[in-house]
């Protein structure tokens, strides 16, 4: 019996030796041998230990992270739409022109629950969810409470006068005021194109009925003529999204280094740094 146990511990012993030798050119294959595995080695050396040395290595598997500016920005507003309007429809268009601002991650910013409003009444419905607050200085000029506060606190460092001064369609508009300035600008016809996806010109100058980001109560027109003011709007969280939309600035909620990171493009036009959307 003595002679027996001699030659497992024997066997076991010459086993290690061997894994001792090998694991200095491949130590990674036998990162997993442990106590309990060398223990069975004691009792069944001629078993246990085959099986360890012919146990394959799986690699780790790593995270599924987004590579193009696409999937970064898919991946950041998927949160707001489980289901993503189809590559060539009428929602999409908007989506492309209007979208910067669901890469938004502050949880108290609330998204619509679609790209466009189809009358006055869904637009009041969602508007009537939103915790609103006035933009300090203004004549009944309010946005999203969040959008707001960042609003203010660029303009206490910064003069930044509103396009019209202080009126209220600077702001949050209601789906009617959205519809006059559309008229002011376009017509039905106009309207068919861009569903179409033949006109997009236009909705740099005029959102159409129901799609404007003013209705969200996170975008305003402002008069803005200098660094000092692109600076300020920029280190709270505003920027300019809409192409060739001068006026507009959109809240976006984070500070410049973080929008590449959520997929969203830059382009320079015209002197004006513009924030946009990769689909």
């Amino acid at each position: 019996m003595k002679r027996r146990n001699k030659k497992i511990k024997f066997i076991c012993l010459s086993i290690l030796i061997v894994f001792t030798l090998v694991a200095s050119s491949s130590i990674n294959h036998f990162s997993s041998l442990n106590n309990q595995t060398l223990n069975a080695c004691e009792i069944n050396a001629s078993v246990a230990c085959l099986e360890l040395h012919n146990q394959p290595i799986l690699p780790t598997p790593s995270p599924n992270i987004p590579q193009t500016d696409q999937e970064r920005y898919l991946s950041a507003i998927a949160t707001h739409f489980p289901t993503l309007p189809q590559p060539g429809s009428y929602e999409y268009i908007l989506l492309r022109a209007y979208g910067a601002a669901f890469i938004d991650p502050e949880p108290t910013v609330k998204f619509p629950p679609t790209v466009v409003f189809n009358n006055d009444q869904e637009t009041q419905a969602y508007q009537n969810t939103l915790e609103i607050d006035k933009v300090t200085g203004t004549n009944n000029c309010y946005l999203q409470k969040a959008a707001a506060n960042a609003l203010n606190k660029a303009r206490s460092q910064q003069n930044i006068p509103l396009k019209s001064g202080y009126g209220a369609s600077d702001c949050t508009r209601n789906y009617a005021t959205n519809l006059r300035f559309w008229r002011k600008y376009a017509n039905q016809n106009t309207l068919d194109k861009v569903r179409e996806g033949k006109e997009t010109a236009i909705l740099g100058v005029v959102a159409p009925p129901g799609a404007s980001q003013h209705l969200w109560g996170l975008a305003i027109d402002l008069r803005v003529s200098n660094a000092k003011q692109r600076q300020a709007l920029n280190d709270n969280g505003w920027f300019q999204t809409v192409e060739n939309d001068v006026p507009h600035w959109t809240y976006l909620g984070v500070s410049a280094d973080k929008l590449s990171d959520l997929g969203l493009k830059n382009k320079v036009v015209r002197g004006i740094s513009y924030w946009l959307t990769p689909i």
